[in-house]
């Protein structure tokens, strides 16, 4: 498909945002209804390529959580078989089978919205010990845990690295959510993203976002093969995973090299729904953002992380993430685990998931607070580059408050003094879940000014940034004994009227909750793997 101009890439996908808002009168286009027989496979395969079995790994293999944000350098591990499977286990994998009577599902390390998972996986990977004397294409197969070949090259060096490409396929939440999809499947990159660089950091190594052009990667990765299925795969992000000292990375096949392919694509689905809506956006955000002409000004600097009480292994904390489905509605945090949670979000460069992450902070929280032990429950701001400031408050309501401490140290203000419980709830398609948790929160965008300055694929990533939050805030709910999910259901207008926003330089574009979580106990859940695959 012809990418369009740039200024008509733009405007289709300013379209397609305003288009896909949900509204107190209405919701975004879906089928309105689930239709079962359509249910896409979770998980893409490639029949009849070989496959290596990736190892699992014991618990105690990773370091505790509180290590990762301490700032200092660990010892990166040699790139093998164990560690490739290490790596894997803790960003892309399952964590568990639910079960009821009626059904079975998995779940994975990586959030996704309405557990669809529309992210795959490639390593683009050199000689490894245990897997091949030669460089690959693979396909990770979360299922099975295990690569599938997809094609070789003779590269025999082992230079210090992999390649891990992402990509969606948006018929996986399109199935169930109509058009808003598109956006769903960049909140996971964005989650899938984060995964990876936390996993990533407790093998001691380093995730790098690259810049690659679509088409590229879409011939790297077969994607525009004759066999693809139905269902478009699109491409999405090339990561560097830079195992040893630094230096550039290996070089990849040349674009249009001979290629011999291994494996067929299963299809997904027996019938599909088109929505050329998602197709068009896609198109129109696949352009590489235009290069900064000149620097782009540093944002704020944060002091160190505040020191994590969390001593568990970071498999641990990793392995148990879950997405509540219900909070108590009266369990209160406390203000230290609140602040630690939101100290989290902060984009050190020396820290995950922002170490991988060279591009403008443009998201901010701003703060449903119901049940935080010190704190007036209320409308309150979390400012993550303080340089935004100014912007910000020119934008928001005349009367808001701006009350704040400590902005250097602790950049939370408080707006407004009052229960929101009922508003919270409203706000985000009426889920009692957003008002029972201890707070919620809006991830507001500097949205139309980021997007003129650096391209249509700035959509993209704005909501990469989104995701890269969420899993932070999932794995600070985790390590301080309490649960978070991701809302992608709201109504986008009405947090811009109730903030006094007039137009789209900010804009609200994901929500999250946190709290005490309500299990249900008509689910039972198993291991992600079974009995036969042991740690080695």
């Amino acid at each position: 498909m012809t990418t369009p101009p740039r200024d008509a890439a733009l405007e289709k996908m300013l379209s397609y945002h305003e288009e896909t808002k949900h509204h107190l009168e209405r919701y975004a286009r879906s089928l309105g209804y689930l239709k079962w027989e359509d249910q896409p496979n979770p998980f893409r395969e490639f029949q009849g390529a070989p496959r290596v079995e990736l190892p699992l790994a014991r618990e105690e293999e990773s370091p505790p959580f509180a290590e990762l944000f301490s700032g200092q350098p660990r010892s990166a591990q040699a790139l093998t078989r164990r560690t490739l499977g290490l790596f894997f286990e803790l960003s892309l994998a399952l964590s568990a089978w639910k079960e009821t009577p009626g059904g079975r599902w998995a779940l994975r390390i990586n959030p996704s919205s309405g557990n669809l998972h529309p992210t795959e996986a490639y390593a683009l990977l050199p000689a490894v010990e245990g897997i091949a004397a030669h460089g690959g294409a693979y396909h990770y197969l979360s299922r099975d845990h295990a690569l599938e070949l997809r094609y070789r090259w003779e590269e025999a060096a082992a230079p210090g690295g992999f390649y891990l490409a992402l990509t969606s396929i948006p018929w996986r939440e399109a199935w169930k959510y109509g058009e808003r999809a598109f956006r769903y499947c960049q909140h996971d990159l964005g989650h899938a993203l984060a995964a990876v660089s936390f996993s990533a950091a407790t093998l001691g190594w380093k995730a790098q976002l690259q810049t690659g052009s679509p088409e590229y990667i879409t011939w790297l990765l077969g994607l525009d093969q004759p066999a693809q299925p139905l269902e478009p795969e699109i491409p999405e992000a090339l990561v560097w995973i830079q195992t040893g000292p630094p230096q550039p990375p290996f070089p990849l096949p040349a674009s249009h090299s001979p290629l011999q392919w291994f494996g067929q694509p299963n299809q997904l689905s027996k019938g599909h729904t088109e929505w050329p809506l998602i197709d068009e956006v896609a198109t129109a955000t696949s352009q590489p953002s235009a290069p900064n002409s000149t620097p782009a000004p540093p944002g704020s600097r944060w002091p160190e992380s505040r020191p994590l009480p969390c001593l568990q292994p970071v498999g641990r904390i990793i392995r148990q993430r879950r997405s509540a489905v219900a909070f108590d509605g009266t369990t209160p945090l406390p203000r230290a685990s609140f602040l630690q949670m939101l100290d989290m979000t902060l984009p050190r460069p020396q820290t995950p998931p922002f170490d991988l992450w060279d591009l403008p902070v443009s998201v901010h929280l701003v703060l449903f607070v119901h049940r935080v032990t010190g704190l007036e429950p209320g409308l309150y701001l979390w400012v993550r580059d303080l340089q935004q400031l100014d912007a910000l408050r020119a934008a928001f309501r005349p009367d808001f408050l701006w009350q704040c401490d400590q902005p250097q140290e602790c950049p939370l203000f408080a707006l407004e003094r009052a229960d929101l419980r009922e508003f919270a709830k409203t706000l985000s398609c009426h889920q009692d879940i957003a008002a029972d948790g201890a707070f919620s929160l809006g991830m507001l965008a500097h949205f139309e000014p980021t997007l003129r300055a650096r391209g249509p694929q700035a959509y993209r990533q704005l909501f990469w940034e989104t995701g890269l939050i969420g899993q932070s805030l999932y794995l600070g709910a985790e390590a301080a004994g309490m649960r978070a999910t991701g809302i992608g259901c709201y109504f986008d207008d009405v947090l811009h009227h109730a903030l006094g926003l007039k137009d789209r330089t900010w804009q609200s574009l994901y929500h999250f909750t946190i709290g005490t979580p309500v299990d249900d106990l008509r689910l039972r859940s198993a291991p992600p793997y079974g009995a036969e695959r042991t740690a080695k």
